[in-house]
């Protein structure tokens, strides 16, 4: 594959039109070196810039698990598996974590895919349980790597590098460039990529703008920030996820659509927020800084600080959601009156007063749908397409984003076709099937 020459199809599968310096130069030296440590900033394209050069290294010859994946959050690793689905590659992919049910992961495993995507402790779960075989494995890739060694992953790292007996490549990937590389990892020599200052210094599209609030209590000041911004999508951050809870249910009940989310909440409820948030049904999401890196929430607009984080680190990831690839974002930092601010942050930008008498945001044109099957089933994104405009007389127009997922799908609407699609379709089977099909709550 040569790199200046993606082909048409996979550009359009990828959302790009070309690769950026970071993702030529990691191409170039993954292939080449033995070690390889990429630092690159949220947003910056990462995942691209270390699975295209990784599928030049399979073999379709090969058995077995060539590449393993370890990435710190299940968000992460479903969002690894999405990019690598999108290539079109013909190997087998099977991503692994904690939330729900090992029995589906351990069939998924009878088959050893080509890239293994996981969370470490659920690796390490296989391997205890004998549903995986990493000896002949020859590549291994620590996304997020700075990430996973402060959530307290580097016990379960540590084993499964020991069972990794015949590592040729070494891949370790992260959004920050002040990393201690543990000796677990089995690396004496490492070609740094180091592309922190450059992303920061040519990331014009990012404005940051400061909102102090003139009442005692900041989420009306939140409200009328959000009621300016209007219909763009925009993540609210809290330090806290009791602080996230009644900052959103306060948006809520001033007729806000907003959406909660943070690590307490169930794996499934929070996949959900997130498909409600990148089909454009939610338009504003409050959450904590599990929000902040290794999502797959593109085209974020605005990024608001409700309340600043301690450290500079997340306050350059938090930012990262928006402005990306070249696109153009607002950030907002959100002050009470006579709050302090962290050491980091001893000059503020410009302050930005927000107009008067703006009007409530309108409700999204969209409404998000659970369909009752998916890739296990058989069902694509064409046989749901197919499905709602024969049987529910959906014009092209009135259907957005799709996500098929292993046993469920969804699909956003138009909003004000929905009551009469579900009546039509409601006796209906799509491949042979009925499936049960309602809003997605």
């Amino acid at each position: 594959m040569n790199l200046y020459e993606l082909s048409p199809q996979l550009q359009s599968n990828l959302g790009i039109t070309g690769l950026n310096e970071m993702q030529i130069s990691a191409h170039h030296h993954i292939q080449n070196e033995k070690n390889v440590l990429l630092h690159s900033p949220t947003g910056s394209g990462k995942t691209i810039g270390f699975l295209l050069p990784i599928l030049n290294l399979l073999s379709s010859s090969e058995k077995g698990i060539q590449c393993l994946i370890l990435t710190p959050s299940r968000e992460l690793a479903l969002q690894i598996e999405q990019v690598w689905r999108k290539m079109s590659t013909g190997f087998k992919v099977n991503t692994c974590y904690g939330g729900h049910s090992i029995k589906v992961e351990t069939q998924n495993l009878s088959e050893p895919p080509a890239v293994l995507i996981g969370t470490p402790g659920r690796i390490k779960d296989h391997v205890f349980r004998g549903n995986i075989n990493l000896n002949n494995t020859k590549f291994v890739v620590f996304d997020e790597f700075d990430k996973s060694l402060s959530m307290g992953f580097e016990d379960d790292m540590s084993f499964i590098v020991d069972e990794l007996s015949s590592v040729e490549k070494r891949i370790l990937v992260s959004a920050t460039s002040e990393i201690s590389i543990p000796s677990f990892v089995g690396v004496q020599q490492l070609k740094v990529l180091d592309f922190t200052v450059i992303s920061e210094q040519s990331n014009d599209g990012l404005c940051i703008k400061t909102v102090i609030s003139n009442s005692t209590n900041k989420t009306e000041t939140l409200f009328q920030l959000l009621c300016f911004i209007g219909g763009e999508s925009t993540i609210i951050f809290c330090n806290l996820r009791e602080t996230a809870e009644q900052t959103c249910y306060a948006l809520q009940d001033k007729g806000i659509e907003a959406n909660l989310f943070h690590g307490k909440m169930e794996q499934l409820e929070r996949e959900k927020t997130l498909v409600h948030f990148r089909n454009g049904s939610t338009t504003f999401l409050v959450a904590s800084d599990l929000a902040a890196r290794g999502l797959d929430i593109p085209a974020v607009k605005n990024v608001i600080h409700f309340e600043l984080p301690f450290h500079y680190e997340n306050f350059v990831h938090r930012n990262g959601r928006t402005a990306r690839m070249n696109t153009e974002g607002t950030a907002y930092i959100l002050l009470g009156q006579n709050e302090s601010t962290p050491l980091y942050l001893e000059d503020l930008p410009d302050e930005f007063v927000i107009p008067q008498n703006c009007k409530l945001p309108k409700q999204s044109d969209w409404i998000t749908l659970y369909i009752s099957g998916g890739k296990k089933d058989k069902l694509s994104k064409m046989d749901i397409v197919g499905f709602l405009s024969k049987k529910g007389n959906l014009e092209k127009n009135d259907v957005g984003l799709i996500e098929v997922m292993d046993y469920m799908s969804f699909v956003a609407v138009r909003k004000y076709k929905v009551a009469s699609l579900l009546e039509l379709i409601q006796k209906e089977k799509m491949k042979g099937k009925k499936y049960k099909i309602q809003i997605a709550k």
